[in-house]
């Protein structure tokens, strides 16, 4: 689509700017959350130097290996809309709303929805509920395993900060973070052609680099709090397993086909788990705290899938 100074072309780029800010200061919880919560003390501008790092190389990557295509191929059955209206905006605009109000949800539900056909839609839930039980139910058996001997001894333990497991955290979140952005970019740019030539890169890295910047200096924000408030996440040995147990449940749907999936899931269903493993296993706190936080979670997130649904029939009524 040849740049024009057109309603459609506003309409356009609006949405592109609101959904690149608003999906990753959503997702913040899902890559950058433990990290952030772990590693309060070191300076803002080498974690935004490190998670912009990651970023660049990342879509660098994804532009040589797709053929100039950064979405990774996520939008082959979402074809760019000919002509783009005022109502296109609408699904970053309440996503920005429910990020503020501190709501996890999923931002590809909310972003995709509008631009998808009913078949790539079932498809995407489906893939996403997938998503949600595997993370499930790996993180019960794998921290029903290391509960005791691994994780009680983190919670006991003092010796937070070795530079060994500094170096596995930052790794690891690397890692997390990469997957992450391969996964969930679609959602920001469906907005977009398909297609970048060198300087269209350049600019698109200078646009999410600056709001890494912002949402760094926030420290993630209200919904920041999602992470703090599950157990013994801002150990960075915690929050390495975390987010290493959350990238290899990525990159094994990466694999399986090309069709976005709700990352949001897959990241609650990887709490949730892990609360209620760790909950049998070291009873380390009441049982209604547990269950109460898990069941919060799980309400926040179809409360995303609602509001998905509500913002497509408000803009299918206007269609």
């Amino acid at each position: 689509m040849p740049f024009e100074p057109t309603f459609s072309t506003f309409f356009m780029m609006a949405g592109f700017m609101l959904a690149a800010y608003s999906c990753v200061a959503n997702d913040v919880i899902q890559t950058l959350g433990t990290f952030l919560s772990s590693n309060e003390k070191k300076p803002v501008w080498l974690i935004w130097l490190f998670v912009s790092v990651v970023l660049t190389a990342t879509l660098v990557f994804g532009w040589l290996a797709n053929n100039g295509d950064l979405s990774f191929q996520r939008l082959e059955k979402i074809p760019l809309p000919e002509t783009f209206y005022w109502y296109h905006i609408l699904p970053p605009v309440a996503l920005l709303v429910l990020t503020r109000l501190g709501m996890p949800v999923s931002t590809t539900f909310l972003l995709l929805m509008v631009f998808s056909s009913s078949t790539v839609i079932e498809k995407m839930v489906f893939k996403s509920v997938c998503g949600y039980i595997i993370a499930f139910v790996s993180a019960i058996v794998l921290y029903t395993v290391i509960a005791r001997k691994i994780e009680k001894h983190f919670i006991n333990s003092k010796d937070r900060n070795s530079p060994g497991w500094t170096i596995m955290q930052w790794c690891s979140t690397a890692f997390l973070w990469s997957t992450w952005i391969m996964h969930d970019v679609a959602n920001i740019f469906v907005y977009l052609p398909r297609k970048f030539d060198a300087w269209g890169l350049a600019g698109i890295i200078v646009i999410f680099v600056s709001m890494l910047g912002l949402i760094c200096f926030a420290r993630g924000g209200a919904i920041q709090k999602i992470v703090k408030n599950k157990t013994n996440t801002t150990d960075i040995r915690s929050a390495s397993i975390i987010d290493l147990v959350y990238a290899f449940v990525l990159l094994f749907f990466k694999e399986v086909n090309t069709f976005p999936m709700s990352t949001t899931w897959v990241f609650v269903g990887i709490l949730a788990g892990r609360e209620i493993a760790l909950y049998n296993r070291l009873k380390h706190a009441s049982s209604k705290k547990i269950w109460s936080s898990i069941g919060k979670d799980f309400f926040k997130v179809f409360t995303g899938l609602a509001v998905s649904i509500f913002v497509v029939y408000v803009i299918s009524f206007f269609k």
